[in-house]
């Protein structure tokens, strides 16, 4: 009796952690597939952009350092999410893109998204809300991947393993990830390396040494937009926070996404969680940059 009793109490009890843990999961899926982004605050200053550990001939876009000072402004904290595009949709009646091989999961961010097409969401975000939302430009993206002024220097947004931070060819299992499972970087923010290519502001142009303040990009090539962060199907050399990527504006791919930005308005920065549970370590390979979008 007293042994059948214990075992009854013991079960009631792992129903309940069970129950929590449920509740938890449900929690952190709903949270980021809201219908609008959630967004950090990401207080100006100045940084060096550029990368001189050149391992590949593309790397030399990346070159020269130079100085660039970023004014304050808020960003999402994910990827946009199917649920965010969705919702997107729903209200302005247009169609979903072509679904990915894995199909439209809520919470993973939402691929084959043209420059055009995150341009247009963020119209509609900002007619929506009263807020000035954006794609971010390149130097704001490379700020805020780099962790700001919290930077600890990493190579990756959040760590110096690529395993740890972001979705990549190694352990995507051929495809997108929900947002916000791998650790965060220093300012809260998830998926900077990795899991999709964000698209940016910027046409794409060469870098100079001069020191820049607020640069929004290069006028003489209007060819080519802005990608930034690697992907669930590239090499970890190019989630790096300083690699760049571009291509055509119309391009809609499988591991194209983005994320927004938001005009600052001056209010407090929302709390941030920057380590998941659940973040495993596994130790990486070395490999070279060569898959090309």
């Amino acid at each position: 009796m007293v042994l059948s009793f214990k075992l009854q109490r013991m079960n009631a009890m792992n129903m309940v952690r069970v129950s929590c843990i449920m509740i938890l999961l449900l929690g952190v899926r709903a949270s980021y597939s809201q219908k609008f982004p959630e967004t950090v605050r990401v207080e100006g200053g100045t940084f060096t952009m550029g990368n001189n550990e050149v391992t590949e001939p593309e790397d030399s876009v990346a070159l020269p350092l130079h100085p660039v000072t970023i004014k304050t402004f808020r960003m999402a904290k994910t990827e946009t999410t199917v649920a965010q595009w969705r919702a997107f949709c729903n209200a302005t009646g247009r169609r979903m893109p072509n679904a990915p091989s894995w199909g439209w999961i809520d919470n993973h961010p939402v691929v084959n998204i043209s420059w055009d097409d995150a341009v247009s969401y963020c119209k509609w975000l900002s007619d929506t809300t009263g807020k000035t939302y954006r794609l971010p430009t390149e130097s704001e993206w490379e700020y805020a991947a780099r962790g700001g002024k919290k930077s600890k220097g990493f190579i990756y947004a959040g760590g110096q393993s690529m395993y740890s931070t972001g979705w990549y060819e190694e352990n995507s299992n051929a495809g997108t990830q929900p947002v916000a499972q791998k650790r965060a970087n220093e300012l809260g923010l998830f998926d900077m390396s990795g899991n999709v290519w964000e698209w940016c502001q910027d046409w794409y142009g060469p870098y100079t040494a001069d020191a820049q303040n607020n640069p929004q990009g290069s006028n003489d090539n209007q060819y080519f937009k802005i990608l930034r962060g690697g992907s669930w199907n590239y090499v970890m050399a190019g989630c790096r926070v300083a690699h760049r990527n571009y291509f055509s504006p119309e391009s809609r791919l499988n591991d194209y996404g983005f994320r927004v930005v938001m005009e600052d308005d001056g209010k407090a920065t929302e709390t941030t969680e920057t380590q998941p549970a659940g973040t495993t370590k596994e130790p990486e390979k070395s490999k070279k940059n060569s898959k090309k979008n």
